[in-house]
């Protein structure tokens, strides 16, 4: 793997300050399908104001840092990966103070989880509530590496977080382990169970949850707290185990057979307002993104459900479904793509609350920053993520 030196800074803009990193930064850096890894040392970095510095304590490897490396999900390269990441503030910058989600002052020695997009604020999508569908959305992990902010993904030392970066403060005493997937898997199923809550509440519905990876483990928790029976799918029966766990009352394989029998089981417990024949469920959340498994939960809606899609993020083949089937039955169908801040913030108040342990283990593998490139060459085992530790 060969090594750079980014370029340094002359006299800073007026109204910044010129940071130095003693020792320097260090990031990976992706540099396309053909060409190796890189590592890149940044000895100093200009802040503006409302940004700050932050030292990575733990970041973890998402399944959309996988397919880039892969090439199943295209992304603009030079970039540092890494966008589920948790740390703590050794700078800010000058002048107006950057703040939480909350609007309390950031300072040096904070803890800290923060969102993965960042908007403008202004523009058309943005005064609509579409924030994270910014017309100028900048992404961590996801963003071309330019001059000025080399350090804009989480699998390195440091990340720079530019103003207008959701953050949170976090607890001392939760593990760096439950806390990085918030700014990513976390806050994403927070949406999603937000989605399905604008149609009704959780509490006594039959729900289903299909994919039970770090997001579908995590939904399973989530609507089981929130008073819902819970249904999970999956293929691999270790993930089915875990689902159980993390709070399903039922599991089952794929195929509309296997779920419309987990579905009466569920019912039958009496714990839901399904009928205690052959319901349907009346919310569900898609996580696996698999054509098939789509096409099983409009076969298995009942009549006025909600179908939250959030797994089909990568190109794929068109979903085959009865469009009178789904206007006779009532179904609302809801794509879930990033989150809002207010998602953040209840992701890390979820993980305030869980069992910390059960989700601390998700993390497996933690490797050091050296490493990491194995790390993003290899899925972790199943149902966990695998932890980048600088």
């Amino acid at each position: 793997m060969r090594s750079r030196t980014a370029t340094p800074h002359h006299a800073p803009p007026p109204g910044t300050i010129l940071q130095r990193i003693e020792p320097p930064a260090e990031a990976l850096v992706f540099r396309g399908l053909s060409h190796p890894f890189e590592r890149i040392a940044v000895p100093e970095l200009v802040l503006h104001p409302g940004e700050a510095l932050v030292q990575v304590e733990l970041a973890t490897v998402c399944g959309s840092d996988l397919h880039t490396v892969s090439g199943a999900r295209s992304a603009p390269a030079p970039l540092v990966l890494g966008h589920e990441q948790v740390g703590r503030i050794v700078a800010l910058g000058p002048g107006r103070a950057a703040r939480t989600i909350d609007g309390e002052r950031l300072a040096v020695g904070d803890r800290v989880v923060w969102g993965v997009a960042v908007d403008c604020g202004a523009c058309r999508m943005c005064r609509r509530g579409m924030p994270h569908k910014c017309e100028s959305l900048q992404k961590y992990g996801h963003q071309r590496m330019r001059r000025g902010w080399e350090l804009n993904g989480g699998i390195a030392t440091h990340v720079h977080l530019i103003a207008r970066t959701p953050v949170m403060r976090v607890p001392e005493t939760l593990p760096a382990e439950v806390l990085a997937p918030a700014s990513c898997a976390t806050a994403t199923v927070m949406a999603a169970l937000a989605a399905a809550e604008e149609q009704r509440p959780l509490a006594g519905e039959l729900a289903v949850v299909s994919g039970c990876g770090m997001l579908g483990l995590t939904a399973v928790a989530a609507a089981s707290e929130a008073g819902a029976t819970v249904v999970a799918i999956d293929p691999d029966p270790q993930r089915r185990a875990l689902a159980q766990e993390f709070g399903a009352a039922v599991v089952a394989e794929p195929g509309v057979g296997a779920l419309r029998a987990a579905l009466l089981a569920a019912s039958r417990r009496g714990r839901s307002r399904g009928e205690a024949s052959a319901p349907g469920f009346g919310v569900a959340w898609e996580l696996s993104g698999a054509n098939r498994a789509i096409e099983t939960l409009f076969d298995c809606a009942d009549i006025g459900a909600s179908i939250v899609l959030v797994g089909s993020v990568f190109p794929a083949p068109p979903v085959s479904f009865s469009a009178e089937g789904v206007v006779r039955r009532l179904l609302t169908v809801r794509g879930v793509h990033n989150y809002r801040p207010e998602h953040l913030e209840r992701a890390v108040r979820f993980l305030e609350r869980v069992d910390a342990s059960a989700f601390a283990a998700l993390v497996g593998q933690v490797v050091p920053l050296d490493r990491a490139e194995e790390a993003l060459s290899a899925p972790a085992a199943v149902g966990t993520r695998i932890g980048v530790r600088p």
